[in-house]
C-alpha cells in the first residue's frame, strides 16, 4: 500500500520523530522545515503539498516562544493560527487528512484534575490564544481534522535544536554550578516526543478525528520533574523550589495543565509509560549521541 505523509516542522523535536515513525511504518514521507517551506505563505504551502500529493499532513511547526509572544502576538498568530488555515485549505482541496498539534496551554489551570477533551478551553496568553485559534481553523475548514493536544514535549531532537527542551535546560544549568530554581506550583504532564509521534500516527491509522489529548501520564510539578531528571542523570546540583509569585514571566501560564489520556485509552491505545521510564530512555539515547555511537 503506497501511503504518503507530509511533515511540516520536520527538523524539530516532534517533527524528526514523526518522520522516523512514519518511515518505520512504510509511509512515503516528505518533511520540510521553515527554511524550505514557510507555512505562513499560502502559495508555498499549496505548491509543496500538491507536488507531493500527500494523503495525511502533520503540522509540527509552531511559534512556541511563550513570553516573546506577549510582545509580538501578531507573529505568534500568523504561525500558529493563520498558517494552519493555509494548511487546512490545501488539505480540503486535496482531500488530505490534517493532524494539528496543540497545547495544554489552551486551559486556564483552575482545575485540579487532568484536563479532558471536553473541558472548556480558556487561554491565558497570546501564545495560547494563537494555538487555540489554530485548532478552530483546522476544524472550521476540515470535517476530519485531528487535533492532538500535548504537554511539555521533550525528545532526543532537543539535543540538536537551538532552543533544546526542559531536560537540556536543566543539564546546562547543572553544568553552570549555580543554584537552580524551578517552580513547584505549576503542574503539567511532560511528554516524550517519540511516544507522542507514535500515538499520533496510531490515531490516524485508526481513523480518529476531532480532539485527542496525548500527555505524558501522571501529573507532576516542574520542580519534581527537575528532581527526577537529576536523579536519572545521577547529578546533584543545588535545586531550589520557587513559585509563580517569586518567578514572574511575561506570559501567564496555567498553574495546572496536566492532560487526561482517557479518551485515547478508551479507543484501545495503552497507557503511556511512566515519566521515569521515558527519562531513562532519553538519557540512554542522549549518552549514545554524546559518545558518538550511531543511533
Amino acid at each position: 500500500m503506497n501511503r504518503r505523509a507530509a511533515v511540516f516542522g520536520a527538523n524539530g523535536q516532534l517533527g524528526v520523530e514523526l518522520v522516523r515513525e512514519l518511515k518505520a511504518r512504510q509511509y512515503g514521507v516528505t518533511g520540510w522545515d521553515r527554511q524550505q517551506v514557510d507555512i505562513t505563505d499560502a502559495s508555498a504551502v499549496e505548491k509543496a503539498l500538491t507536488q507531493f500529493d500527500a494523503q495525511v499532513v502533520f503540522n509540527a511547526a509552531a511559534y512556541n516562544q511563550v513570553d516573546v509572544a506577549e510582545k509580538e502576538p501578531q507573529a505568534a498568530f500568523l504561525v500558529n493560527a493563520l498558517a494552519v488555515r493555509n494548511l487546512a485549505l490545501v488539505c480540503r482541496q486535496m482531500d488530505a487528512r490534517l493532524v494539528q498539534f496543540s497545547t495544554d496551554y489552551v486551559f486556564d489551570g483552575h482545575h485540579r484534575h487532568p484536563y479532558a477533551e471536553d473541558d472548556p478551553p480558556h487561554p491565558l496568553s497570546a501564545y495560547a490564544v494563537s494555538k487555540l485559534a489554530g485548532e478552530f481553523y483546522a476544524r472550521a475548514y476540515l470535517d476530519h481534522a485531528l487535533i492532538v493536544r500535548t504537554s511539555g514535549v521533550f525528545g532526543p531532537g532537543g539535543l540538536e535544536t537551538a532552543r533544546g527542551n526542559f531536560v537540556e535546560l536543566m543539564m546546562r544549568l547543572a553544568d553552570s554550578g549555580q543554584p537552580i530554581r524551578v517552580v513547584e506550583d505549576h503542574v503539567a504532564s511532560p511528554t516524550y516526543a517519540p511516544l507522542l509521534a507514535m500515538r499520533a500516527v496510531e490515531l490516524v491509522e485508526r481513523g480518529q478525528t476531532g480532539i485527542f489529548h496525548v500527555g505524558g501520564g501522571a501529573p507532576i510539578s516542574w520542580y519534581q520533574f527537575a528532581r527526577m531528571i537529576f536523579d536519572v542523570a545521577k547529578r546533584q546540583p543545588m535545586l531550589l523550589a520557587t513559585n509563580e509569585r517569586e518567578y514572574r514571566t511575561a506570559a501567564r501560564r496555567p498553574r495546572y495543565s496536566a492532560l487526561s489520556n482517557g479518551k485515547m485509552e478508551r479507543i484501545g491505545l495503552g497507557p503511556m509509560p511512566t515519566l521515569r521510564e521515558v527519562l531513562e530512555r532519553y538519557f540512554a539515547e542522549r549518552n549514545r549521541r554524546v559518545s558518538g555511537f550511531p543511533v
